[in-house]
């Protein structure tokens, strides 16, 4: 299995239940005791317990938004999900599960979904139905295109694709309008050149892949905070970087670069840079510190 660093899974929701009260909403760890306890079930969690399915009996807590069965040995989502129609948050985290069914489209309130680590080659145009979803991580999963059903879910706000085999990504990303984090890590990305970026991005992830250039068309998000494209293939810099005006942290350790274009100066609001591993000169080192003596640069 990848070596992959996986972001912690924290979600911060505005509605009260999805932020998991656990006195309001205290998470039941057994199907049996959640049934026997006579109170309304809204939270279950049946981690690491090592089961290929789900209990049949779960379906009977109908009013669950809560469900977790990371770390099991599930091989498909049951059907016994797909009657859990109050379900907000979903996390089938290390699983053995190759594909989502058809019925995925009918967990209508779904606003976080994850499924890193299990067996997904590509992901079932129904989830295109889940227009209140924010949250997504397919990082670890075996899919070598960018799905694009999620391009239909204007309401996403997080995206996790690390460590899978994307190559190819449909231009129009910037369909998803309300994408603010985008994590494509750890990918066989090498052209980005055609992409529109949604207006909202303010986190991009691209590092470990094989880009060789920066696309111009993202130096045009304004809103772009952090930025990290380490690892790849890049010699040097579009002029045009100084759109990104509001850019405060940015990562392209381990590249190929020699030099910057004196355009840096103009990022104001850029307070790291991190350029080790690139194949720069003293000279250039001293240069780059007097341009831009408000960063701190890592060298």
């Amino acid at each position: 299995m990848k070596k992959i660093f996986l972001s912690i899974f924290i979600i911060a929701l505005s509605q009260v239940k999805a932020q998991i009260d656990p006195v309001k909403y205290p998470t039941y760890t057994n199907v049996d005791e959640a049934l026997k306890s006579g109170k309304t079930v809204y939270s279950m969690s049946l981690r690491g317990k090592g089961m290929f399915n789900l209990p049949s009996e779960i379906r009977k807590l109908n009013l669950i938004f809560f469900l977790n069965v990371m770390e099991n040995k599930l091989e498909k989502m049951d059907e016994s999900i797909f009657a859990l129609k109050e379900l907000t948050i979903l996390n089938l985290n290390e699983n053995n599960i190759k594909y989502i069914p058809d019925e995925i489209g009918e967990l209508r309130k779904l606003e976080s979904f994850s499924m890193n680590l299990n067996g997904l080659t590509g992901i079932n145009p129904n989830i295109a139905r889940l227009q209140k979803l924010k949250v997504i991580h397919l990082d670890a999963n075996n899919l070598n295109v960018f799905p694009e059903a999620l391009m239909q879910i204007p309401s996403l706000e997080e995206i996790n694709l690390q460590g899978n085999q994307i190559s190819f990504i449909a231009k129009d990303l910037d369909k998803i309008e309300h994408l603010k984090s985008l994590n494509l890590s750890s990918n066989q990305i090498k052209d980005m050149e055609n992409l529109e970026f949604p207006k909202h991005l303010k986190y991009l992830e691209l590092q470990q892949n094989s880009i060789s250039r920066l696309p111009e068309k993202l130096f045009r998000s304004k809103n772009m905070e952090f930025l990290n494209v380490s690892s790849n293939q890049i010699r040097e810099i579009s002029p045009k970087i100084k759109g990104l005006k509001n850019i405060v942290s940015l990562n392209l350790a381990n590249n190929k670069l020699k030099d910057l274009p004196k355009e840096f100066s103009q990022l104001k609001n850029l307070k790291t840079l991190l350029l080790t591993g690139n194949p720069m000169v003293p000279s250039t080192i001293e240069k780059l510190k007097a341009m831009m003596p408000e960063t701190q640069i890592y060298f």
